[in-house]
């Protein structure tokens, strides 16, 4: 077993036991940092291959949405409930992805379609105020403890759930890591021309990242909004919210797998730590600090910090093997 496997373990561990130490208010920031890890890296994986994407929030809405308006009001479970959110966000993602990619729009283009679904689900969320709550958004019904309406009111349980989803995401990225679809998306993401001349089916490829990405997406919306019960369009969908996503992952670092949790750390970390520092004083100020340091990381680490540290440990090996020489 690599020294890198018995680190990751030793983490896991770790983080398990983590429950019996810590109080309430950061095993709840804790959930927060591994249900958005978990969102980061399922736009990372098609921002890794040059897809970008600022439709996230569009998946994220419906998938959170959809299960808890058919618990409310029609007592439909979340079991049932949170499959037929992702059965609908892999069905936008196929209703916007595949005119797209058929008739070649990629880049900034593609980045802007993204961007308009985004809003539109949050505008659709918004008029639908009979329903949803429009922007005062709404309050699940609470039942107490409960498997079948997967409500808990002990966090440790959502905690684990949370450690499960977050490893399924790594698992995802890992598998698309070391198959052949990389190799394919890479070159798709290089030259869909070229990509296509040597037999890759460039439309297929692109749509499978995409639903994934989108099911992901919708999973995590899901147990989030089951988790903290109350829904507001405007934190689980829209432009915000996919702008935090991709800001969150460059941030962490794309190409990596852990560059997404990473990202999620630092950035919730932040917010959380800039908001109890100023309180009610000096309002906003928050919030333009932690948008300047995030220029500033994305200006001067674009690989982002778990890249940069990569980069770091890579001269450091190379001075070394180089001494002796010298």
């Amino acid at each position: 077993m690599t020294v890198s496997r018995i680190a990751m373990l030793v983490g896991l561990v770790i983080l398990i036991a983590l429950p019996a130490v810590v109080p309430p208010y950061f095993l709840h920031l804790l959930i927060q940092i591994l249900l958005w890890a978990f969102i980061y890296t399922a736009w990372a994986l098609m921002g890794r291959f040059g897809f970008v994407s600022f439709g996230h929030g569009a998946f994220m809405g419906v998938g959170a949405y959809v299960p808890a308006l058919l618990w409310t009001y029609y007592d439909v479970t979340p079991w049932i409930g949170i499959p037929l959110g992702i059965a609908f966000s892999m069905l936008l993602a196929l209703v916007i992805g595949y005119p797209c990619f058929r008739l070649r729009v990629v880049g900034h283009y593609f980045a802007l379609v993204t961007l308009a679904l985004s809003q539109v689900v949050l505008l659709s969320l918004v008029a639908a105020r009979d329903i949803t709550g429009g922007s005062l958004g709404f309050t699940q019904k609470a039942v107490g403890h409960s498997w079948y309406a997967l409500q808990f009111p002990e966090k440790s349980y959502f905690y684990g759930i949370s450690i499960v989803v977050w490893l399924i995401g790594l698992y995802v990225w890992q598998r698309i890591d070391r198959s052949i679809n990389r190799e394919a998306l890479e070159a798709i993401s290089e030259d869909e021309d070229a990509a296509a001349a040597i037999g890759i089916d460039v439309l297929r490829e692109k749509l499978r990242v995409t639903v994934i990405s989108a099911a992901l997406t919708a999973l995590g919306g899901a147990i989030y909004a089951q988790y903290m019960m109350y829904l507001n369009p405007e934190t689980v969908s829209g432009i915000a919210v996919s702008l935090q996503i991709v800001f969150a992952v460059i941030a962490g670092g794309v190409y990596s797998m852990l560059g997404p949790t990473v990202g999620s750390l630092l950035t919730l970390s932040l917010t959380e730590g800039l908001r109890v520092w100023f309180g009610t004083n000096f309002i906003g100020a928050a919030n333009t600090i932690y948008g300047i340091l995030l220029i500033l990381c994305i200006i001067f680490m674009p690989q982002g910090i778990v890249g940069a540290l990569k980069g770091l440990r890579f001269r450091l090996q190379h001075t070394k093997v180089a001494a002796p020489a010298e």
